[in-house]
């Protein structure tokens, strides 16, 4: 299938890594010009990345830098991609409303939420323009939010109602913007050492290991297995694309079958 985004021009936060670089590499084997987002620069991403830019996105001096250099170096924005989030599980409380302190609350929203708005914000002139479409990544923790750490779902549930915001004031003038929520992926977030998964490993108090292996069937994954960062990139890369051009303000899950409602 040709997407027609060939030439097309598309930021990416959080992208060093996981579902971010696995959405840039998607994109750039279709032709995208990609500025990859990140606070650290991998490798992998100055492989793939048409440009990279070393921001902190939970806060507004790094959106500035981040869209300002991306401006300069690609001309114009299409697309945007707001894939940054989760947090520090160093710094995160594994526990109930009254463990959380103020502190991750604000740490959370600001990374997971605010980062997309103020992203957005400045984008999105540039986006109108080239009448482009945004996309970003929530989770199906915002429709479950106690499964989540404490802030975390609160802050998805605010980021998918501000994407419904942006499409119902903007599709008129022809940007188109959804979320994608997706349920546990494969990712380092889950899978590497001192993770957020390995974290909630020894929350439970079982090792990191055997806990991935029982994801499928403690979460109640119909498929039987966790996602990975490909397949959520491809349906990326697909609402971006001209063959969504009629999709505004959805909102895709990508869970495997983990929740069981409509």
């Amino acid at each position: 299938m040709d997407l027609g985004i060939n030439g097309k021009t598309a930021i990416v936060t959080g992208a060093s890594r996981g579902i971010g670089l696995a959405i840039v590499r998607a994109l750039a084997e279709e032709g995208v010009r990609v500025v990859g987002a990140a606070r650290t620069i991998t490798p992998e991403l100055e492989k793939v990345a048409a440009a990279t830019v070393s921001a902190d996105l939970s806060t507004k001096e790094g959106v500035t830098t981040l869209v300002e250099q991306s401006l300069e170096t690609l001309g114009g924005i299409d697309y945007l991609v707001n894939n940054v989030g989760a947090g520090d599980a160093a710094g995160m409380t594994i526990g109930s409303f009254l463990d959380v302190g103020n502190d991750q609350w604000e740490s959370i929203f600001n990374l997971n939420l605010f980062s997309a708005v103020w992203t957005t914000r400045a984008a999105l002139p540039s986006i109108l323009e080239r009448r482009g479409a945004i996309v970003n990544l929530s989770s199906v923790n915002a429709k479950v939010p106690s499964t989540s750490p404490v802030g975390y779902g609160e802050a998805k549930a605010a980021l998918t109602a501000f994407t419904k915001r942006i499409s119902e004031e903007f599709a008129p003038q022809g940007v188109r913007a959804n979320t994608i929520s997706p349920g546990v992926i494969g990712s380092s977030l889950w899978r590497d050492a001192g993770s957020f998964g390995e974290k909630i490993a020894e929350a439970y108090g079982v090792p990191h290991e055997d806990f991935l292996q029982a994801i499928p069937q403690q979460f109640g994954i119909a498929s039987g297995r966790i996602g990975e960062p490909e397949e959520v990139a491809d349906l990326v890369a697909f609402l971006l694309s001209d063959r969504a051009a009629n999709i505004h303000g959805a909102d895709y899950v990508i869970d495997g079958g983990t929740l069981k409602s409509f």
